[in-house]
């Protein structure tokens, strides 16, 4: 029996696979199928096989998009089509698309839907606010006794300093018409004498009866200003006059409450910032029409009138909290305060008396 060991090592013939290096007397043999393949180190084999590697996967993602492409053919072929266009489809699809009719269907209300860009705009444009009495020249309260809190006697809202809660207007020309300053509904009226409250009166409800508009001392009310009906901004709505003016010339007692909430309290507020900027119905010359224009000059407000120093600690006892422990005395007291009488140009309702005006008071001499 030969020892491996004594078996003599010699040259082998032949070529490696990969490098065509000659192969030593130790190697390597790799057969595949029928084919068999020599290579002289391990680096070889390896690099032999990384080759066979990247083939094989080459070839499968050849086949993969070969299957893929042959699918979609299939798919194009049993899917359903309707062919190509005819010549008056096609003349159909380049034709632009007439607009979209709008117009609401007989008997439905509300705002456009969807809303544009020009339906949001006109809807701005509506909720516009304009000067009771029409121009050329802007009304503005002519002194001190005509401007919010100007002292009047008498128990006065709080916030209104205890004195006057509107602006006096106008005057200059008896009978001129008085304009509704916002789209609203009439939310009070008064036709008959009241002499000590104001005299004929309108009330205007805007925004969901959370401002309110008044308009005191008028001549003549015309008869469809009803309550409950509706009012544009600009609509006239009675006629400057001196119903229920003590001392004073005929004027316009305009008043501006709000109330944010039902339930909260209504209060006034100075409507003499308000009419300085409001645009002004502008008559033209020799035409019944008449423009609206926000090209008036702005008017100077001379200001309310100076809270007293009492007021000024009753309105700072108004704003602190109460506190858990205080006396009902100081509880029924805040209650005073806030009650806010509208025993100045607040009508009552139509069911009760009269709203006490702050003309009904004699004013200084005019």
């Amino acid at each position: 029996m030969t020892d491996a060991d004594t078996i003599r090592m010699t040259e082998v013939d032949g070529a490696c696979s990969w490098c065509d290096g000659a192969l030593p007397p130790r190697h390597y043999v790799q057969a595949v199928r029928a084919f068999v393949f020599v290579f002289c180190s391990d680096d070889c084999l390896q690099a032999s096989l990384h080759d066979d590697a990247l083939l094989r996967s080459a070839a499968r993602r050849r086949n993969l998009g070969r299957f893929l492409t042959a699918a979609t053919l299939i798919a194009l072929c049993i899917a359903p089509h309707d062919g190509p266009l005819s010549p008056s489809e096609v003349a159909a699809l380049e034709r632009p698309a007439p607009p979209a009719d709008t117009t609401p269907l007989p008997g439905t209300f509300g705002p456009e839907w969807p809303p544009s860009e020009a339906s949001l705009l006109a809807d701005l444009a509506r909720d516009a606010w304009i000067h009771p009495l029409a121009g050329p020249f802007r009304r503005m309260p002519l002194r001190d006794s005509r401007v919010f809190g100007a002292e009047r006697p008498g128990d006065r809202p709080i916030e209104c300093r205890k004195g006057h809660c509107g602006v006096d207007l106008g005057g200059e020309i008896w009978g001129e018409q008085v304009r509704a300053a916002h789209d609203g509904v009439i939310d009070r009226v008064r036709r008959d004498a009241n002499d000590a409250h104001g005299g004929h009166y309108v009330r205007i409800a805007h925004r969901n009866a959370t401002v309110f508009t008044q308009y005191f001392h008028l001549a003549a009310i015309p008869r469809w200003v009803q309550l409950g009906a509706p009012v544009k901004a600009g609509d006239v709505i009675g006629l400057l006059g001196d119903t229920g003016v003590k001392e004073s010339t005929a004027h316009l007692h305009f008043t501006v409450s709000v109330r944010p909430a039902t339930d909260w309290p209504e209060q006034y507020v100075d409507p003499e910032p308000l009419v300085a900027l409001w645009p002004l119905r502008i008559p033209l010359a020799g035409s019944p029409v008449a423009l609206v224009s926000t090209a008036g000059k702005p008017g100077l407000p001379l200001g309310g009138a100076p809270i007293s120093p009492a007021l000024d600690q009753a309105l700072v006892a108004l704003n602190q909290p109460i506190k858990p422990g205080a006396h009902k005395h100081e509880k029924n007291a805040r209650r005073h305060l806030r009650r806010a009488p509208k025993s100045e140009e607040a009508a009552p309702p139509a069911t009760a008396t009269d709203a006490v005006d702050d003309d009904s008071a004699p004013e200084p001499s005019e």
